[in-house]
């Protein structure tokens, strides 16, 4: 149900969609007794659009998550296992396709090949809400991590998960962790938070290896405008997204804080 509802209530609220929504609504009431304030409708839309399209907005939102857990060397101790969150490949037309988060999959390889003994566990089902799935994220890790060169006995592919919360939990099960091993999550940096959250939470105990910044870690991030809008656009969704979700898991009872750190 929360995935669910997850969905459709993310569809209308993100801040995208609901400042499209908003100028539809004022060119509907254009047309009707409420054409003046229509007017103001479209405006607040506009310049809503206007500010997660080209300001420094989309950054500043971003850059607080992807600050809290720095990235740490993976080379000083041995490593039981890899864990890479989903949200960054797929299949299509039989082949490997991935999206703007491709470093969660490029990090995985690397530090599979720095580590050679460590089992590397790719956790992502499939999160349609319509049409019915024929092939899952953790399909297409297969098709890339042997692709590369990665020894099958090593890999781990959980393909049920639809969201961070499924991914924590059923990747648990999975890799059955002992005490003392130390197992690296892999995930984009601006994901982090929620993730280390509900890992904690699922009793898994696992050390954040941020990859995918958005951002430059630089002062002028919360300065320099964005110069392509549909970039800007995907950096605000995704931003907004995970500070709502922080919120929502916490009152759920996913994680135990609100903003998990170090």
């Amino acid at each position: 149900m929360f995935f669910v509802l997850s969905k459709v209530v993310w569809f209308v609220l993100s801040p995208v969609n609901f400042a499209i929504l908003l100028a539809g609504l004022s060119g509907l009431m254009a047309f009707t007794r409420f054409a003046r304030p229509a007017r103001w409708v479209g405006l607040i839309s506009l310049v809503a659009l206007g500010l997660m399209a080209f300001s420094p907005l989309p950054r500043a939102v971003l850059r607080p998550l992807e600050d809290r857990f720095p990235q740490r060397d993976a080379r000083k101790e041995p490593v039981t296992g890899i864990v890479v969150l989903g949200g960054a490949i797929g299949v299509s037309r039989g082949d490997v396709a991935m999206s703007a988060s491709a470093a969660r999959m490029t990090k995985a390889v690397e530090l599979a090949r720095l580590h050679p003994q460590a089992k590397l566990v790719f956790t992502g089902g499939a999160a349609n809400l319509i049409s019915e799935a024929t092939v899952t994220e953790a399909d297409g890790a297969r098709l890339l991590f042997e692709g590369l060169g990665i020894d099958p006995s090593r890999l781990i592919l959980e393909d049920k998960s639809r969201n961070t919360r499924e991914n924590a939990t059923f990747t648990r099960k999975l890799a059955n962790p002992k005490p003392g091993e130390r197992w690296l999550l892999v995930t984009s940096a601006w994901h982090m938070p929620r993730s280390m959250g509900v890992f904690r939470k699922a009793g898994f105990a696992v050390e954040a290896f941020p990859v995918d910044y958005w951002s430059s870690g630089e002062a002028d991030d919360f300065i320099r405008p964005y110069s392509r809008a549909p970039r800007a656009l995907e950096v605000a969704d995704n931003g907004f997204k995970e500070w709502v979700g922080l919120v929502a898991y916490r009152l759920a009872g996913y994680t135990d804080d609100l903003f998990p750190g170090p």
